[in-house]
């Protein structure tokens, strides 16, 4: 009582409250016959980690997004570990590990090697400092470099943190966390939980509740915002709701993140359609009245989430992830971007432009407006443009054409495009079929369906309509007669008419006979009798 009433008279905030120092919470340790987490969920490779650093005598838990799953029963994609050694400490107990990041220094544990290798990311305990006794730089990550070289803990002049890398104990390091449920501990050794901030409890009540003042929260990572949106899909299924006091100031925060860096912002979209859950993240950021607002081809993707070829393109995305099949994300804005590529394609075509040099106008044109610099001129445009340019080369079945497709390695991603379009009716089904069927087929019944592309060519162009020539109109009366050209022999009376804008044929010119001979027609002919 006499430390609040001074902190008072002082001019402090009540501990807990906006603008004062927050209330660390009570450390709680929450035994296995309590949280009833199946062991059997917890990456061993997550497990070693913590082991190795305890038996070197720091403090080691999973932390975060992992124990929230763990208590719901679900088993985790990833598996993060929070420990009280420092970056330095960290690599040094590990043959294969990693310090990376600037903004927030961390540690990448690797462990296997290729496709199997498997990544536990190692951050060390973070202690609560007051943001306005940090210091301040006046630009953002990239403009400000230099002044940003010197510094621990820094923000921006809206409050951002620009740097957080000064080590405190756990209970700072709990409540600089974001949500209550991604802030709990366990210890996989002795399967405790070790709770702060009544995680466990809004993990029962289905809560998602920011730690500390959310509109706060929201200035020093506006990033929090897109998270609260991705957690909010994610357990939606399972019936969790943000609470009220949370939800609040999103809407009014979206402002925040036009200072996020650009490159960052695309990771974090791709995050929210590439989870498993892209259909629920539409879902509920037209709930909270987000769908626009929080990055340009965001934006584009809420709004043809309706549309039977997006939709269908973000419904495969969340099956396969399901499935635990990786996902591309050059595939799944390629389909988001199809209809502009269309378009622009299709207007220049009319345009009498070749079909090759106006699709790669168009995909051009598509990168420079949609895309930008973060993403358009790398691997991912590089990937949506091979997709893309393969749509009209399926539609050629005859040749060497098909045997080359095939081989190429971007032709999965292709073909599964096409098949999309098949589904939604946008090319006909026959088409997909037999793409599929030539693809897993033998030497044999590869010549069997390029025999029937071929029957099926020969068919088109004869059901082809036939263009007859029409009769040229009779000259009026009194008009001269239409003159042959010099030298040129008349039409003879059985020949056909020509159309309108058929050349006449030329005819050859009869050699005179040595000596004279009769050359009334021709003289006639070049007279223009």
């Amino acid at each position: 009582m006499i430390k609040k009433f001074i902190d008072k008279l002082l001019g402090k905030s009540t501990p807990g409250t906006s603008g004062g120092k927050p209330h660390f919470g009570k450390r709680e340790e929450v035994p296995a016959s309590v949280h009833g987490i199946n062991p059997e969920l917890v990456d061993r490779r997550a497990a070693d980690v913590v082991a190795t650093l305890k038996q070197a005598g720091f403090e080691a838990y999973i932390v975060g997004g992992a124990v929230r799953d763990l208590l719901l029963g679900l088993r985790p994609k990833d598996f993060d570990v929070a420990t009280n050694a420092t970056p330095e400490q960290v690599k040094g107990l590990f043959r294969r590990a990693f310090i990376i990041g600037k903004r927030f220094r961390i540690v990448h544990v690797v462990h296997g090697r290729g496709r199997e290798h498997e990544v536990i990311e190692v951050s060390t305990f973070r202690a609560y400092l007051d943001n306005a006794a940090a210091g301040q730089v006046s630009g953002n990550e990239k403009t400000s470099k230099a002044q940003l070289s010197g510094m621990q803990h820094a923000v921006d002049a809206s409050g951002r943190v620009l740097r957080d890398n000064v080590w405190g104990p756990q209970d700072e390091d709990a409540t600089r966390r974001d949500f209550t449920v991604n802030a709990m501990y366990y210890d996989p050794v002795s399967q405790v939980v070790v709770d702060y901030h009544k995680g466990l409890q809004d993990a029962k009540k289905k809560t998602l509740r920011m730690i500390g003042d959310p509109a706060t929260r929201y200035r020093e990572d506006p990033v929090r915002i897109i998270r609260a949106v991705r957690f909010a899909a994610k357990l939606s299924p399972l019936g969790f709701t943000i609470d009220a006091k949370t939800a609040a100031p999103l809407v009014q925060s979206q402002a925040l993140l036009a200072e996020v860096p650009q490159s960052r912002m695309f990771d974090e979209m791709l995050k929210l359609l590439q989870t498993g859950h892209a259909i629920a993240t539409i879902e509920q950021l037209k709930k909270l009245g987000m769908a626009t607002g929080i990055y340009p081809l965001l934006d584009v993707v809420v709004e043809r989430a309706d549309t039977p070829f997006v939709r269908a393109a973000l419904t495969d995305t969340d099956r396969r992830v399901g499935e635990g099949k990786p996902v591309a994300p050059s595939f799944l804005l390629a389909c988001v971007l199809w209809d502009d590529v269309h378009k622009g394609w299709t207007e220049r075509q009319n345009q009498r432009q070749h079909p090759l040099p106006a699709l790669q106008d168009a995909i051009d044109d598509v990168f420079d407006k949609r895309i930008g610099d973060v993403s358009g001129r790398g691997k991912l445009a590089a990937d949506m443009r091979e997709i893309w340019v393969m749509q009209p080369r399926f539609e050629k079945r005859v040749g060497n054409g098909p045997f080359g497709m095939v081989a190429q390695l971007r032709f999965r991603a292709g073909f599964d495009f096409l098949r999309l379009r098949a589904d939604v009716g946008e090319v006909e089904e026959a088409l997909a079929e037999w793409w599929q069927d030539f693809q897993n087929a033998s030497d044999d019944r590869r010549d069997d369906l390029m025999d029937q592309a071929r029957e099926e060519q020969k068919a088109r162009q004869k059901a082809q309509p036939v263009v007859k020539r029409v009769p040229r109109a009779a000259p009026a009366a009194g008009a001269a007669p239409r003159a042959a050209t010099a030298g040129a022999a008349p039409l003879p009376d059985d020949a056909a008419p020509l159309a309108d804008g058929d050349a006449p044929k030329k005819r050859r010119r009869r050699r005179r006979k040595p000596g004279g001979g009769n050359g009334e027609g021709a003289a006639s002919a070049a007279a223009g009798e």
